[in-house]
């Protein structure tokens, strides 16, 4: 069940060169564009290269074998 208030951002970084996800509940009052810079201000940009390798490396040994009859 998803949290109703949940807005979901897609800002980008200059210095990755892409966009990444962002979901944030705000209050009411803030600027949404103050917090988006501050979030790509802050934006771990080793991190999220390691995860963005991590999830498309394909190990050796775990493609599907053959089985011989």
């Amino acid at each position: 069940m998803a949290i109703p208030n949940v807005k979901r951002y897609r800002p980008f970084c200059p210095t990755c060169n892409e966009t990444f996800t962002l979901m944030a509940v705000l209050p009411k009052g803030m600027d949404s564009d103050a917090y988006l810079a501050d979030a790509v201000a802050r934006h771990d940009h080793k991190a999220f290269q390691e995860a963005k390798q991590q999830h498309f490396k394909v190990r050796v040994g775990q493609q599907k074998q053959k089985k011989a009859k």
